[in-house]
């Protein structure tokens, strides 16, 4: 252990260089370590690290700038409080985001929008990053772009929806343009992985009572409608998701939401109840409370008895069990 501190304190060391070379070495060393060896992982944040990956962030090397990336994100699945503490992190993590188009790498990118979603884990970091609307910008405009990388997609949309997930930040992703940009990934992008992707967050962003007005106008609820039919061999995870959207709008909305939810074909209705009988136990159990509405016999504890079946920790789980994919190597 002791020779891990020291090589982490060396490695660190030429991190300030005046040597580019020198740098590049002990970034792309840093980067193999961070990815190799969990425990390094800490013990180099505490080295001192991250201030300088930081910085690199800003580099015009797209080599640096992917190491670095990788870097903080290899670190972040193990200990996102130094790099939460890190003055200026966030911000560097916006330029990146932000010139996604032009200067930035798009593997540098991707390690970017993916640390943002390691750090989301944490739910006390969620009103903070939420509240930096340029980095909430930028991956909107991530998948907004027409030749985004799919990979770029993914993980602009992980971390969109890590931030969804505390609900003030819900009414700034739609005032941000997100509802628009989701479900028009839905209609134009038939890659099953990302349409999943993107239903779980629009079943997030449903859960706020400005998501009415939003949905309607983008003919969300037929969008979503649609989704459910089991005409349109959506997979089991889509039509989960489009489910828990479906009763997050009622919940949250008003009558132009429920009644257009009433009016649902019956192979929507069928994409229901599949949901109740092969679906998770969440699945099921939001299946049960939107049929309910839309048979007419919903109550409001229909929709309470959901929101306390909807475990955190089974979402914290399953956010943990993605980012050990996504360690950078």
């Amino acid at each position: 252990m002791e020779v891990m501190h020291r090589t982490a304190r060396s490695l660190v060391k030429k991190l300030g260089s005046v040597s580019e070379i020198t740098r590049s070495e002990a970034l792309a060393e840093l980067r193999l370590m961070t990815k190799n060896d969990a425990e390094s992982r800490l013990i180099i944040a505490e080295a001192g690290a991250i201030p300088y990956l930081a910085e690199t962030l800003y580099s015009s090397s797209h080599d640096s700038q992917d190491n670095a990336a990788a870097t903080l994100l290899n670190i972040s699945i193990s200990s996102r409080a130094p790099l939460m503490s890190t003055r200026g992190l966030l911000d560097a993590i916006s330029h990146v985001l932000r010139h996604h188009a032009t200067s930035s790498s798009p593997s540098a990118v991707q390690s970017s929008a993916a640390t943002l979603y390691s750090l989301l884990v944490d739910d006390s970091y969620r009103p903070i990053i939420g509240a930096k609307r340029d980095i909430v910008y930028s991956l909107i405009e991530i998948i907004k772009r027409p030749n985004s990388p799919p990979r770029s997609i993914k993980d602009a949309l992980k971390a969109l929806f890590g931030i969804a997930l505390f609900p003030l930040n819900r009414a700034s992703l739609i005032d941000l343009g997100a509802v628009g940009a989701l479900f028009s990934l839905v209609m134009k992008d038939g890659r099953v992985g990302i349409v999943e992707d993107t239903t779980a967050v629009i079943a997030q962003i449903a859960g706020c009572e400005e998501s009415e007005s939003e949905f309607l106008k983008f003919s969300g609820v037929k969008v979503l409608v649609d989704l459910l039919d089991v005409g349109t061999g959506s997979s089991e995870r889509i039509k989960e998701n489009t489910v828990g959207a479906l009763l997050n709008l009622v919940r949250c909305g008003g009558g132009g939401v429920m009644r257009e939810v009433k009016e649902m074909r019956p192979g929507a209705v069928e994409g229901i109840k599949d949901v109740m009988e092969n679906g998770t136990a969440k699945g099921k159990s939001k299946g049960i409370a939107l049929l309910k509405a839309v048979e007419g016999g919903a109550k409001k504890w229909d929709f309470a008895e959901v929101e306390r079946s909807h475990s955190t920790r089974d979402v914290l789980l399953a956010m943990e069990g993605k980012l050990q994919k996504r360690v950078q190597g």
